[in-house]
């Protein structure tokens, strides 16, 4: 896979000599020759060099995470970072407001929403290939490395944390998916995996017993009495996991009203778009205002992935088509969760929730790929993420990059260099309270399983800028 020229640091530091050179870093970087990335940044001293040891100051501001994934790469110079050129489409309709520039026709609804929303423009990916940089984003690590296939994703990692604090009426599995998620408890407990739904409106059907709560009791005890070893370790733990999921579901059929959760009604459809994805953000919208104990909820929405046909109106699937699903549903969302109260008196759910939108990497610069509306735009490693909610102060964007939104002007933080997908993970940690810096002894590897690879020892660190 091709790499971009390397360009050496100023200072004189190279691959083999400079500050913060090490064995470990050289193997570190030298897993990331499996994918495309730009190597210059990964050897840059500021990256790779940091303390031996990291005292991090949480910022404890969320009590829920909503994570939507735009699987496909989205486009960041036609959306959060966007550019202007020759290949612009008059009907983007591009608008100011105040420092930001916005394809308005693109994102209306979501233009009411700027002064909530902080934009990360100099987001840099390590992969150019859809699922290592799919799975890389959801797990923090590179999923080929040592530690990528017992590695739990992030929402599973929240689920696990936020355990002591759940409460007796906290019925719902601390990590909820609506949509495909490329990895799930990891080495973890089954119980920490992604509860996977599809948002229906009439909720989850499979709550209610055909022949009713009693002969399902019935049946339930019975089944425990006669088959005690698939409950109490004895069966090893493909059996134990099951049993816990058996547990969990048997909780959520015993709790009257559960059901309501994810439940909709037909205007509540109708304002989020009257689409999968706005369906999916309704019942994302229930599950942290149940406070219920799900505190991470994944939302996927698919279909970015335009190599050609990204400004063709006429086609099923271009930006205008995923762009307007993404607008009618995340506009609403906003605008529910910043109207409806939070669990700590004068706080808004907004505030207590925080939503990050990205998806692996982005999209080629400049002009498009191909001619005319049937043109598009290939994979490439510059990207953008936003988030809003939970403590992130809106309204302003992190990092500047060059006219055609291709190299870092400013990186817009304290760490001067790019913002990496690990870097994304503590921060979400951080905010809820996660200390990111964490090596778990009980991998089956024997290794330390870090929540975020290298950040004890400063290599990433959350974007503090944000709040």
């Amino acid at each position: 896979m091709k790499t971009k020229p390397c360009t050496c640091p100023a200072d004189g530091s190279t691959l083999f000599s400079g500050e913060g050179f090490s064995r470990r870093n050289f193997l570190r970087i030298g897993g990331t020759a499996l994918v495309a990335s730009w190597f210059a940044d990964v050897i840059a001293p500021p990256l790779l060099h940091g303390a031996t040891s990291v005292s991090p100051t949480l910022k404890n501001t969320a009590r829920n995470c909503i994570f939507i994934f735009l699987s496909g790469g989205p486009s960041q110079v036609d959306l959060w970072d966007f550019k202007e050129g020759a290949w612009t489409p008059s009907d983007f309709a591009p608008t100011s407001y105040g420092d930001i520039r916005w394809p308005q026709g693109l994102l209306p609804k979501t233009s009411a929403h700027l002064s909530r929303l902080a934009l990360i423009r100099t987001g840099l990916a390590w992969a150019a290939v859809h699922p290592l940089a799919e799975k890389w984003a959801q797990i923090s690590r590179n999923p080929s490395g040592a530690t990528g296939g017992i590695a739990p994703h992030i929402g599973a990692v929240v689920s696990l944390e936020t355990q002591l604090r759940r409460a007796p009426t906290d019925v719902l599995p601390g990590f909820v998916s609506l949509g495909r998620t490329m990895a799930g408890a990891g080495y973890f407990s089954a119980k920490y995996a992604p509860f996977a739904i599809t948002a229906n409106q009439n909720g989850l059907t499979s709550l209610s017993h055909p022949d009713g709560a009693p002969r399902l009791e019935e049946r339930w005890n019975l089944l425990h009495a006669m088959d005690r070893p698939r409950t109490d370790g004895t069966l090893g733990r493909d059996a134990t996991d099951m049993a816990s999921f058996y547990n969990q579901a048997k909780v959520l059929v015993d709790t009257p009203g559960v059901n309501q959760i994810f439940s909709f009604t037909a205007d509540e459809r109708a304002r989020y778009g009257s689409t999968t994805f706005g369906d999916s953000l309704v019942v994302a919208r229930n599950i942290v205002a149940s406070n219920r104990g799900a505190r991470f909820v994944h939302v996927a929405h698919g279909g970015w992935d335009h190599h050609d046909n990204i400004y063709n109106k006429a086609a099923n699937n271009s930006l205008y088509t995923q762009s307007k699903t993404l607008d009618d549903g995340l506009g609403p969302l906003l605008s529910d969760l910043a109207s409806m109260p939070g669990s700590a008196a004068g706080k808004t759910l907004l505030d207590e929730t925080l939503v990050v939108i990205l998806g692996e990497f982005g999209r080629t610069v400049g002009a498009l790929k191909g001619t005319g509306e049937d043109g598009g735009r290939d994979h490439y490693l510059r990207m953008s993420v936003v988030m809003a909610g939970g403590g992130v102060r809106g309204g302003r964007a992190i990092g500047v990059t060059d006219s055609l939104g291709d190299r870092a002007v400013d990186y817009g933080w304290s760490e001067k260099r790019d913002i990496r997908p690990e870097d994304v993970t503590a921060t979400i940690y951080s905010a809820m309270g996660i200390d990111y810096t964490i090596m778990r002894p009980d991998d089956p590897l024997g290794r330390g399983f870090e929540y975020v690879p290298s950040a004890k020892d400063g290599a990433y660190r959350p974007v503090e800028e944000l709040f």
